[in-house]
């Protein structure tokens, strides 16, 4: 990996526990474990970036599929980047379109060549090929790009399994040329490569010995959280992790719930990001250390105390929670962003805890301990595990 991309581990260990490192990229380095929020549209939704930042993130996410309909990338590139046109100036990862693949079955055609999709949001026909999701992210000017792969619904019969789990890494082999071609990272921008394979062990270990022959600049995990139990996706996980060079970065997709994030970190994961804290502030729902509470409730209605006692989040600091309830119930977009905030301040001190008790050198049961002590809602049935 080039100078202008690293990842430095600064706690080594077996490659199904806990890790703390560091990826630096052009626009500045996050440190890991960490959760990126989501701006699929180049806004994480109802939040100025520097609230986003304030809340402790340092990474985003950004949706090639969306953004290459609207605006365009041209347009974005012609702006002078993503970075510049949305006004972040930390790194940020754009996926490849794999995950619209499973979303919008209903609205693409797949081959071997790509996968056109047609009228959806803007109107007009959009074809992803390996070259051109790549093509599309160096447009837009991201710090991590994802390759094009094929993402399967959890309830996939084995032939359309197998058939996604072959095209994924047909793609991904000219991707990973592709991205030789460029220079790779020393172009700029990294590329990581997905695990595909449901839940078949056979397939997802087929799969991650691929990506790695590939020696992408990061890996990834994909099709998780698309309806699978959650023992299901700690399974796929414990599958994989045992396979991965520990010097590459390993990034679960789409991951966003507390239990998830931390069972996953304890099992080799460095990076996850998801929509659900600013989908559910949207939502009204909140997040507080006895887990998650509607704010509509009528017993917030007279409570003065805020969201969650000691956040040091704009909203705790500021408000209470009869007051985000009645703005909740007036249907003020303030509601929204308030509750956003909160939840990605949540999210990013769950992985501040981790990665400072990692640092230190805590044990599993130690992290186990901990995490039960401070988040006591949010505890899984299983508590098992090395």
């Amino acid at each position: 990996m080039s100078e202008a991309h690293s990842f430095e581990l600064l706690r080594s260990t077996a490659p199904d526990l806990p890790r703390r490192g560091r990826y630096t990229t052009p626009h500045g380095s996050f440190e890991t474990p960490c959760f990126a929020p989501v701006g699929t549209v180049g806004s994480v939704k109802g939040l100025l970036p520097e609230q986003v930042r304030d809340c402790g993130a340092e990474l985003i996410l950004a949706n090639t599929y969306h953004l290459a309909l609207r605006p365009g990338s041209n347009l974005i590139q012609d702006s002078g980047g993503l970075h510049r046109f949305m006004d972040w100036s930390g790194p940020i990862l754009t996926d490849s379109g794999g995950y619209q693949v499973f979303s919008l079955a209903g609205k693409r055609v797949l081959n071997d060549e790509g996968v056109t999709f047609w009228g959806q949001d803007a109107g007009k026909e959009l074809f992803l090929s390996p070259r051109r999701a790549l093509e599309i992210q160096t447009e837009l000017g991201s710090d991590i790009a994802m390759v094009l792969d094929v993402c399967a619904p959890h309830d996939a019969g084995d032939m359309q399994l197998r058939e996604a789990h072959r095209r994924t890494l047909l793609w991904a082999e000219q991707a990973r040329q592709i991205h030789r071609e460029r220079g790779g990272a020393a172009s700029g921008q990294a590329v990581f490569g997905i695990i595909q394979g449901g839940l078949d062990p056979e397939l997802r270990q087929a799969s991650a010995q691929h990506i790695v022959s590939l020696d992408f600049d990061g890996i990834a995990i994909g099709g998780v959280s698309v309806g699978e139990t959650k023992e299901e996706m700690d399974q796929v996980v414990s599958w994989v992790t045992p396979l991965l060079p520990e010097d590459r970065i390993r990034y679960l997709m789409g991951i966003g719930d507390p239990n998830d994030l931390f069972e996953s970190v304890l099992q080799g994961i460095d990076m996850f990001d998801c929509v659900s804290p600013t989908r559910h502030g949207r939502c009204n729902r909140v997040y507080v250390p006895e887990g998650s509470f509607n704010m509509r409730n009528a017993a917030h209605r007279e409570d003065f105390r805020p969201i969650q006692e000691g956040c040091t989040c704009l909203c705790c600091r500021r408000f209470t929670r009869a007051y985000v309830r009645h703005l909740a119930m007036s249907k003020e977009m303030l509601a929204g962003i308030l509750q956003s905030l909160h939840n990605i301040h949540f999210l990013e001190q769950l992985m501040l805890g981790l990665r400072q008790r990692i640092g230190d050198g805590a044990s599993v049961p130690d992290l186990r301990e901990w995490y039960r002590l401070e988040y006591p809602g949010w505890q899984r049935v299983t508590e098992g595990g090395s």
